[in-house]
């Protein structure tokens, strides 16, 4: 497991805070860790950081747990990764077992953190920031709209046609904390996505795109592609009824169950370039990942189960 007990010291009737700062964390530091339930003191987490302690103080700490990833791209400030589908960007909780953030921390230290995100089921480039100087210039390029980003995706039915989608989208009014869910309505935030067909399949009725986000909103490709009536295969939210979302969340619903429900075993859509200036530099790094062999793949699996 990721969080592991670091036995600190043994106190006698002193705050919560002092006992952190006089082991070497500052006191923002120290309070966010009291926030986070990480302070223990004889087995029962600390809440409050004038809390008088006397006994056994133990803090919950983050051991890293990699599993080989490396970076397609490294220098000096930045790396960038080729996320697996079914990785997280940033650990979610007590409960995560793995995330990106192990990889990161094991190669480079605490300092590195991600630019940016990628949803749990996308798989894609993601840029790493190696120190907290690299982190503020990567995230204001970001923030600015200043990184093209591309992605290609495997979605039902046929488009010919470049497509050009303009729906403002915002969080749902009925989300419900299943998960954050956005929806299209006139009032939400500027959302365009250019859609450009690449192949189409018949065999699968599907057709393999290439999508570019001209702003950056949460699921913005994923519900736009929805709203078009042009599903991404896969896709374990937008489409779906509660009852089913929560079944693929808890990971109670088999691999074949959501095969025959959504096209595939994954969502189909990877980040696949993504280029910035930065210092002067030009950057533009793209995938080493096989996009459409493996989504025509899994989108063959479906069919595969009917037989």
């Amino acid at each position: 497991m990721p969080y592991v007990n670091r036995f600190i010291a043994r106190a006698n009737r002193q705050k919560a805070y002092e006992i952190l700062i006089n082991s070497g964390f500052s006191m923002r530091d120290a309070q966010r860790l009291i926030d986070k339930g990480r302070l223990i003191c004889n087995g029962i987490v600390v809440s409050e950081k004038n809390a008088i302690l006397s006994g056994e103080i133990c803090l919950i700490d983050y051991e890293t747990n990699p599993r080989g990833l490396k970076p397609i791209f490294e220098c000096d400030k930045f790396a960038v990764f080729d996320k697996p589908s079914g990785v997280l960007s940033h650990p979610n909780g007590r409960n995560c077992e793995y995330s990106l953030n192990d990889e990161i921390w094991y190669l480079y230290g605490r300092e590195a953190s991600v630019a940016h995100r990628l949803d749990f089921e996308t798989s894609g480039l993601i840029v790493v920031a190696r120190d907290k100087i690299s982190q503020i210039q990567l995230k204001k390029l970001f923030e600015n709209r200043k990184v093209a980003k591309s992605y290609v995706a495997m979605v039902s039915g046929k488009i010919s046609t470049n497509l050009t989608i303009n729906a403002k989208m915002d969080l749902a009014n009925d989300y419900d904390d299943i998960k954050m869910r956005m929806q299209i309505c006139e009032n939400g935030k500027e959302a365009i996505t250019e859609i450009s067909p690449l192949e189409y399949f018949e065999d699968i009725d599907a057709t393999f795109v290439r999508a570019i986000p001209l702003t950056g909103r949460q699921h913005q490709i994923r519900l736009h592609l929805f709203h078009v009536e042009r599903k991404i295969l896969g896709e374990p939210l937008y489409g779906l009824q509660k009852e089913q979302i929560i079944k693929i969340l808890d990971k109670d619903m088999s691999e074949i169950e959501r095969i025959n429900l959504t096209g595939a075993s994954r969502l189909l859509l990877h980040a696949d370039r993504i280029s910035f200036e930065l210092e002067d530099q030009i950057y533009d790094i793209k995938t080493k990942f096989d996009a459409k062999r493996e989504f025509y793949r899994l989108a063959k699996e479906k069919f595969a189960h009917r037989a």
